[in-house]
């Protein structure tokens, strides 16, 4: 039977097109083996992190800012934001699906003997699969009481505009998905998995030394792991230097402060404060309406580039940011200050330049840095700089006047995040 003559020149010309992008592009095979390195640097209040090596200041504030105070290591310290300097690891061979335990040959100056990597022994289920794009996704949006303010931008006061104000009460699902559109292009790291030997580990959770570089040569060995599973860490992906953010208030404003470091690719802030039993604050250091939920993490360098030209985050050479006089009220803030390093992607061999080429990879690793750290007004002030009675007060509203004794850290950050999980229904 004969097709009519259009729908055959359309099958012919899909035809077409279809082996003229086979041919235009090769077969590209996932690496037999992929590792994830995860580098992390968390400081407070402006203090510079150590490695929690000994007695320290911030470990016990450590609990304060969303990890707890770390009496040794272990894996998943990236992500909680302890007080330190923390390296997380992740071995995956596809040779060997139940991997057990491998080795990871290391700089001595990082540590003098190579790292014990070990599969968690009570991981099920199957891996979820990676996130493989860096676009923007929209946070999970629920309808409890309550509202949201937004401020965004570095400036002395309170622009034009702001705040973007999101009553829980009466809002559509239209204004929730609009409001909580958030920019974050986290992709999968060092993660814990059956078959997929980690470090930190049940044995080996050697603490990172003060001075710990990763910079050198590394290896990874293991059943099933190929033998040319070497490469080299180059300095913009070592250890960062902790954030020693200072913050200091005057006229109501608050002056955010920090010290640069040297391979940092962006900088972004953002800050949370309750206003009110039913009211939550928001402000963040972007040009344009943000709430940085997502931001406040890894980011691919791609995303991190489109961030700059977008004015979403903060060019590598800031170093101070003021929040506008009025955004936070009494009832205490808490701010965040996150330096993006630079993602390292590699693989052997390399991708082939041309795109026609097969590409079958031994081995690949994703390395991730990042340096973050935690303020709350009023408890690490720049020299110089004094409390405002008026700083409490709202664009439009009444000065809040200062108590007789600054409220501890205790005090403010619990109400924040309480109240939060409150409005998001959490």
């Amino acid at each position: 039977m004969l097709l009519p003559r259009a729908p055959y020149l359309m099958c012919t010309a899909c035809a077409l097109a279809t082996a003229a992008a086979g041919a235009q592009t090769g077969q590209a095979r996932p690496p037999q083996a992929q590792a994830w390195i995860d580098v992390a640097t968390f400081s407070g209040l402006g203090m510079p992190a150590g490695g929690m090596t000994g007695a320290s200041p911030m470990a016990a504030m450590g609990s304060l800012f969303g990890g707890g105070a770390a009496a040794k290591n272990s894996f998943g310290q990236t992500q909680a934001g302890t007080p330190g300097r923390w390296v997380d690891v992740t071995l995956h061979s596809r040779a060997n699906p139940q991997l057990g335990e491998a080795q990871q040959a290391v700089p001595a100056g990082f540590l003098s003997a190579p790292l014990k990597l070990q599969a968690p022994r009570d991981a099920g289920g199957t891996p979820p699969p990676p996130d493989d794009d860096d676009k923007v996704v929209e946070q999970p949006t629920e309808r409890p009481s309550g509202k949201l303010l937004l401020y965004w931008g570095c400036s002395d006061t309170v622009r034009p505009g702001q705040p973007k104000v999101l009553d829980m009460a009466s809002a559509s699902p239209a204004d929730l998905s609009k409001f909580f559109v958030a920019r974050r292009a986290t992709q999968r790291g060092a993660h814990s998995a059956a078959g997929r030997p980690v470090w930190p580990s049940a044995v080996d959770a050697r603490m990172v030394p003060d001075q710990a570089s990763l910079v050198g040569e590394h290896a990874f060995s293991g059943a099933g792991v190929p033998e040319a599973f070497r490469f080299r860490i180059p300095a913009a992906q070592d250890l960062m230097p902790a954030l020693q953010v200072q913050s200091g208030e005057q006229g109501g404003a608050i002056d955010l402060r920090w010290n640069s470091i040297g391979t940092a690719r962006a900088y972004f802030a953002a800050g949370m404060g309750a206003r009110g039993p039913e009211e939550m604050v928001i402000w963040t250091s972007s040009e344009v309406p943000e709430t940085g939920f997502g931001l406040v993490d890894y980011q691919t360098n791609p995303a991190v580039d489109r961030w700059l030209r977008e004015k979403v985050l903060l060019a590598p050479g800031t170093t101070q940011c003021t929040v506008p006089k009025g955004v936070f009220g009494g009832e205490g803030s808490m701010l965040r200050v996150i330096a993006y390093g630079n993602e390292l992607n590699l693989a052997y061999p390399p991708r082939p330049a041309d795109p026609k080429a097969d590409w079958s990879p031994v081995w690949a690793l994703k390395l991730r840095v990042k340096s973050v750290a935690t303020v709350v007004p009023g408890l690490s002030e720049m020299p110089g700089r004094t409390r405002d009675a008026s700083a409490a007060a709202p664009q439009g509203g009444p000065a809040q006047p200062a108590s007789a004794a600054d409220p501890r850290p205790a005090d403010l950050i619990p109400k924040a995040g309480d109240l939060l999980r409150g409005i998001l229904g959490r």
